[in-house]
């Protein structure tokens, strides 16, 4: 038996906070991934803490990450392949202006959603990438390297990230898609640790040549890095896989050699710097040389190429990229210490978010809405003990948002506070990770909705339990397979048969079956019929205090989906609403139809059970209406307005716990009194 919850034991919230979800690159629409493994997590998870600290204590911000060289490698195909002429600001617009687009079509709705190269953020975010560089330039941080950087002479160019292909070198991936110093899982590498390069623009092996660029001095938090993960380990709201990822990262450097090179290994050893050796044990292929520092490592890069000793790196902490040279990027000040240069995308992605929320806040003044936010700027959002930041990534970011940021933000000492990272693992396409670039790409997002309604999708998608494992998504309209086993391991039948289970209608029971239901009953319960003797048909709520059954069990689903909000485990958040709506579904079911019975015999004592019936009925049905507020927002809003009352009343989690009457006191009404809007003949508040 499931130990019961008490009001002692619910878990604190800071008094304001932000909510980020990622940044979509802007060269493409946004694909199902990007919706279900972050964005509508992050909006249920906003929309909660609105209801739960007060709309004008939160903000969600996101917007399109617009610099960068996958845009300018994407526009540059467009450009020299299919003829577009305008600039690349105008392609990274239109792009914005699609995921805008499909995420209001998913009811997906940040305070701020913007462009870090369109207005009105990108002065804000010039700006701000000007603060933190200079901060960090006057904290001693940054140091000016000659590093090296491909060039193809043939197209007598220096390439930038996006043009260069070859395989990852970091030890144990398996990445075939990897790019000039980064792979498509995320892993961070120095160019010349690069595998095979091949020029994108034209096949050549492309040639290394030094190139200045300002680094932020990463590995200097080692030792506070290694503290920070270790208090995270004990911290109920961190996903393990962040505090594994953290750890990969804050290993001694290292490189992995394959035996089949010892010889050549042997020969050349005694002309590397400082090093121990570490001998395979059992049967492993490889031996391991470690370094005291990535700086003897990255020297003995020069020396084992010499020596036709091939090797790949272990995870370890190098000096963070700040700056690059492509003209595509957010300028860079000469007083940074270079002089022509661009910030790289990465870093200034990481503060887009406080880019953001500055551009949120003035935007609210200018537009009159800025008493919401009273005087408040973004150190009180960011910097601030009474604040938290909550951003909601995918597991192949953490190694930016967890390492490179939370070493960022110590570093700037102005008392940044570390965000909670909320990590989402892949959802899978037809079992395979989704990408635009595979044999089955997966369909945009905004293609779903021409199949299945956003509600359906939103609550589909929660359902996953992503933060605990890759899941795959594979929804009947798209599912070709004509042969196999439905996700129940019963046969999958031919495709024209009705009874194919499509694991994406799962959730719309609940909604359309159960949820539904109960909104239907209660108000259908209460409405004037003519001719009907019943004294409960007034169209107003019935007064009266819920039965001991309903109080109990909506008190504990509320205790109990505050403690799941509060850990991330969104599914089983989602799980608790669904079994408390079955269990309010079935009460109502039984006194409803105990009530009509007894009307039979005493219209008196009939309609006493009925009006009790619905005084549960209705009380249970807001409390469940509040909880799935994050998750269907459309169908229960509607619901709210057949209550009439007040949203900021009705949602707030001041009165979660107040009775009908008790709610309906608060806003100087009297019980039994309180008139609701009629529904039409056969309302649906969720239809597919």
């Amino acid at each position: 038996m499931a130990q019961k919850l008490s009001r002692a034991s619910r878990p604190s919230w800071p008094k304001r906070a932000v909510v980020t979800a990622g940044m979509p690159y802007g060269n493409k629409n946004l694909h199902f991934g990007h919706v279900g493994g972050v964005f509508v997590p992050a909006d249920f998870y906003a929309r909660f803490l609105r209801d739960r600290l007060g709309a004008e204590n939160v903000l969600f911000v996101s917007g399109t990450d617009c610099y960068g060289s996958p845009i300018m490698e994407s526009y540059r195909k467009l450009r020299d392949e299919k003829g577009y002429e305008k600039h690349i600001s105008d392609y990274v617009e239109e792009n914005h202006e699609r995921q805008a687009s499909t995420l209001a079509g998913y009811d997906i709705e940040p305070d701020f959603f913007g462009g870090s190269a369109l207005e009105p953020a990108v002065h804000v975010h010039e700006q701000m990438t000007d603060e933190v560089i200079m901060r960090l330039k006057e904290r001693g941080v940054l140091q000016k390297r000659a590093t090296k950087q491909f060039f193809d002479p043939v197209a007598g160019q220096f390439l930038n990230g996006r043009q260069v292909l070859g395989r990852c070198p970091i030890q144990g991936c398996k990445s075939e898609k990897a790019y000039a110093d980064e792979c498509d899982l995320g892993h961070q590498f120095e160019p010349e640790e690069l595998i095979a390069p091949k020029s994108a623009l034209t096949g050549e092996t492309p040639e290394l040549r030094p190139v200045d660029n300002i680094y932020f001095d990463l590995p200097a938090y080692l030792d506070f890095l290694k503290d920070y993960t270790s208090k995270l380990e004990d911290d109920e709201t961190v996903r393990p896989v962040v505090v594994k990822t953290l750890e990969e990262w804050l290993n001694p450097p290292q490189l992995y050699i394959q035996n089949k090179f010892r010889e050549a290994f042997d020969a050349i050893e005694d002309q590397l710097p400082e090093h121990v050796v570490a001998e395979p044990e059992g049967n492993k292929s490889s031996f391991t040389v470690t370094f005291p520092s990535w700086l003897e490592r990255d020297e003995a890069h020069e020396v084992l190429n010499q020596g036709g000793v091939r090797f790949r790196s272990g995870k370890a902490l190098v000096p963070f990229r700040i700056t690059g040279n492509i003209e595509w990027g957010v300028p860079v000040t000469d007083e940074c210490g270079c002089s022509g240069l661009t910030c790289w995308v990465w870093p200034e992605s990481l503060w887009a978010p406080i880019s953001f929320t500055r551009t949120a806040l003035a935007e609210a003044k200018r537009t009159g809405r800025g008493d919401r936010y009273a005087s408040l700027d973004w150190h009180d959002w960011w910097c601030s003990d009474e604040a938290h930041a909550y951003q909601f990534i995918g597991q192949d970011n953490i190694y930016f948002y967890g390492v490179a940021q939370t070493a960022m933000w110590e570093a700037l000492g102005c008392n940044m506070q570390q965000s909670t990272l909320v990590a989402n693992y892949h959802v899978l396409y037809m079992g395979k990770k989704a990408s635009s670039s595979s044999q089955t790409p997966p369909p945009p997002a905004s293609e779903l909705l021409d199949h299945y309604s956003a509600e359906q999708l939103r609550a589909h998608f929660l359902s996953l339990g992503l933060g605990e494992k890759p899941v795959s998504f594979s929804p009947k309209a798209y599912d070709t397979r004509e042969t196999g086993k439905n996700p129940d391991g019963s046969p999958l039948l031919a495709r024209d048969d009705k009874r194919v289970i499509d694991p994406v209608q799962k959730e719309g029971t609940l909604l359309t079956g159960v949820f539904n239901r109960l909104a239907r009953s209660c108000f259908y319960g209460v409405a004037v019929k003519d001719g009907d003797p019943s004294s409960v048909r007034t169209g107003c709520i019935p007064a009266g205090d819920p039965s001991p059954a309903a109080r109990d069990a909506a008190e504990q689903a509320v205790l109990a989906f505050e403690r799941y909000m509060h850990t991330f485990e969104l599914h089983r958040a989602l799980g608790v609403c669904d079994t408390f709506l079955r269990a309010a579904n079935k009460r109502w079911s039984d006194a409803s139809k105990a009530a009509k019975a007894a009307q039979a015999d005493d219209q008196a004592a009939g309609d006493d059970l009925m009006r009790q019936a619905l005084v549960d009925a209705f009380f249970e049905l807001r409390v469940a209406t509040v909880l799935m507020h994050g998750v269907v927002p459309r169908g229960c809003e509607l619901i709210c307005e057949h209550f009439a009352i007040d949203p900021a009343v009705f949602f707030s989690w001041e009165h979660v716990f107040d009775t009908t009457d008790e709610l309906l006191a608060s806003l100087g009404e009297k019980a039994g009194a309180h008139q609701v809007v009629a529904l039409p003949p056969r309302f649906d508040f969720f239809s597919f």
